[in-house]
């Protein structure tokens, strides 16, 4: 099993890192990436628990963009995580979050709704490395028995178009796709089947856009099979994986439950040392023309 998207407590997921780890042992694991919204802060733990398992650990991440008023995530792999670049916009991504959520509560309580801004976003402000999203105020509007479960939460509450929707200020795919590859990453879009459209696909491959997520658990074999099409008309590689949250509201009920090929792995672990020697050398070659300037 081959699950290169998965999520923990250090974003909107619910598991801490290695008991993320255990259960993707225990559901045959073989590589994992843990994929979190804006942060690398669980990437330490998970990839000690998962060399203690015998799992290949992936770094990985997934990252917020924006492209016409609307989400569009792009999944990182191979990332250095203690990129200094990577690390600044990524802290900048977490504080339009915190902003975000405190507007989502705000307008809320305009409805009638009041939930407690300071304890909901505590993690985030004790650990400015956790990533807050609106599964947090979905779990409080279910403690406060606003709503049945997290869909329903987003359904009458938080999803685009509803009451207490804020939208969300971001950089440009592409940027974002930049940044992955500054950190020396591959860019994979993640579940393109969410977005609502393959129109960006192409426009994202000519800005260096390395892969797509073809197999996801909000796929049914028919995109499945349009993506990998896709994927091989524009020259990309395939990416996969469950979207493992732990809420099952959220998704599928274990990791694994969505598995790359494992000849899909290594055809994407094979564009990475190509990409980055490609990168160093453009660094290089920029740095050369700045010094004789």
């Amino acid at each position: 099993m081959i699950d290169l998207h998965t999520h923990t407590t250090a974003s909107d997921g619910r598991l801490p890192p290695a008991e993320l780890v255990s259960r993707a042992r225990s559901a045959g694991g073989r590589v994992l990436s843990v994929t979190d919204h804006d942060t690398v802060a669980a990437a330490e733990a998970a990839e000690s628990a998962c060399r203690a398992a015998g799992i290949e650990f992936v770094p990985g991440i997934e990252m917020t963009a924006i492209l016409d008023g609307a989400d569009v995530h792009v999944l990182g792999y191979f990332i250095d995580r203690h990129s200094a670049a990577l690390r600044d916009f990524l802290l900048a991504q977490r504080r339009q979050r915190i902003d975000r959520v405190r507007r989502m509560i705000d307008r809320l309580a305009v409805l009638g709704i009041t939930l407690d801004a300071d304890a909901i976003l505590a993690p985030a402000i004790d650990d400015p490395q956790k990533s807050v999203g609106r599964p947090w105020i979905a779990r409080a509007l279910i403690a406060g028995g606003h709503a049945a479960d997290t869909n329903d939460a987003f359904a009458r509450w938080l999803a685009r178009g509803r009451p207490a929707f804020v939208p969300r200020g971001g950089a440009p795919p592409a940027e974002v796709v930049a940044r992955i590859h500054d950190a020396d990453g591959l860019a994979s879009l993640a579940h393109p089947g969410l977005i609502g459209g393959d129109e960006c696909i192409a426009n994202l491959a000519a800005a260096g856009l390395d892969a797509i997520e073809a197999y996801h658990s909000k796929h049914d074999p028919e995109a499945t099979t349009r993506y990998l099409a896709i994927a091989t008309s524009l020259g990309l590689a395939v990416t996969g994986g469950s979207d493992y949250h732990a809420d099952e509201a959220h998704g599928p009920a274990s990791p694994g439950s969505v598995s790359l090929p494992s000849e899909r792995f290594e055809e994407l672990k094979a564009r990475r040392p190509r990409q980055r020697g490609l990168r160093a050398a453009s660094r290089a070659s920029a740095s050369g023309a700045e010094t004789s300037s």
